[in-house]
């Protein structure tokens, strides 16, 4: 593997005693260049930032648990959260953009549909929170975010993960060799700690 990818799940909440997500990371073999991370479900940036700047990815790839039917790839996060139902929704960051779009396309074909819903919980909010931090570093990384349903068929789950890192690693960066040196030479970018 050439390209620094990483890529991230949760552990379970809720109802939930596990979590499709950290199964599927479990099962992926250790890669150079692949770095795999299994977040608490919780409101708290610190975690998803700490991991961007430990990796140093070209891409991010992050897997969510869903009561969907389908496997759903995520077209942008949303600058709101809320801790269930009930509450009210609240910015995720005050006077900030109300979306940012994704900037890795996956190719799924028959295997999943796109989302312009990561909904109100903490998938969506890793992604806003990842996506502003990237924008405001001037990174050159991609993210990407697939929404996995809870009882789907995790052999196929699995086969479909691995088939999105094989397109990982085959994109071009978008930032060339740019992309790569920035990771190289331990850009001050990546240094500054907030």
């Amino acid at each position: 593997m050439n390209k620094r990818i990483l890529v991230y799940g949760f552990g379970p909440y809720g109802p939930f005693s596990d979590n499709i997500t950290a199964r599927i990371l479990k099962t992926l073999p250790r890669q150079s260049g692949l770095t795999k991370r299994v977040f608490p479900v919780r409101f708290h940036r610190r975690q998803f930032i700490n991991a961007l700047m430990r990796a140093k990815p070209d891409i991010v790839l992050g897997l969510g648990q869903s009561s969907r039917r389908r496997i759903e790839i995520e077209s942008r996060g949303v600058n709101h959260r809320r801790a269930n139902r009930s509450a009210k929704r609240r910015a995720i960051f005050a006077a900030e953009a109300k979306q940012l779009a994704t900037t890795f396309k996956i190719k799924a074909g028959r295997w999943a549909r796109t989302s312009r819903n990561a909904g109100d919980y903490v998938c969506n909010y890793s992604i806003y929170v990842l996506l502003r931090e990237i924008k405001q570093r001037k990174l050159t990384v991609r993210l990407a975010f697939v929404h996995i349903p809870h009882d789907y068929d995790r052999r196929k789950a699995r086969k479909f993960i691995r088939q999105v890192l094989r397109q990982c690693e085959a994109v071009d960066s978008g930032g060339g060799s740019r992309g790569r040196k920035l990771f190289a030479g331990r850009s001050r970018r990546w240094n500054v700690e907030r």
